[in-house]
């Protein structure tokens, strides 16, 4: 699935039901009948969501660990913990379930952004506290580190 390309700020009523901009439901397609996965991040305080094939894939993964290891059943059920799937409203509406409104600190004001292989859901406030956990120096060190040296051509 292709994601969204940028950041959208969106508002959450008080109901959990997220409307989503315009721009971001064209460049989401027929991926919106389809519906999503929602899942609570795996690393920061976010919501992690999923296109339905990419869901799928996830879990393709991880049924090619050994189930007869304790470690791999746990990480399994720690990754699944929470997932919810989700569909639009007629009215454009997400509807995000209460629990996981709550575990994230969502409020009302809300960033919706993606990454290659799913989209996040933050509460902005959350999310500007992840972002400020790196300078912008050692985000440009980052860069030249990781794809440095890597030829584009």
């Amino acid at each position: 699935m292709d994601y969204p390309i940028g950041e959208y700020y969106c508002k959450l009523d008080a109901k959990g039901r997220l409307l989503l901009p315009s721009s971001f439901k064209e460049q989401l397609g027929d991926a919106l009948n389809e519906g999503f996965v929602l899942r609570p991040g795996l690393f920061e305080t976010c919501l992690d969501v999923y296109g339905k094939d990419d869901w799928r894939n996830l879990q393709s993964k991880l049924g090619k660990l050994n189930p007869f290891k304790k470690e791999n059943l746990m990480m399994m059920r720690r990754i699944n913990a929470g997932a919810r799937v989700v569909m639009m409203d007629a009215s454009g509406r997400l509807q995000i379930p209460k629990d996981l409104v709550e575990k994230c600190g969502m409020v009302k004001e809300v960033v919706i952004t993606s990454l290659p292989d799913r989209m996040q859901i933050w509460a902005k406030e959350k999310m500007d506290e992840s972002n400020a956990q790196m300078t912008d120096e050692e985000f440009s060190q980052l860069l030249e580190d990781r794809l440095g040296n890597i030829d584009f051509e």
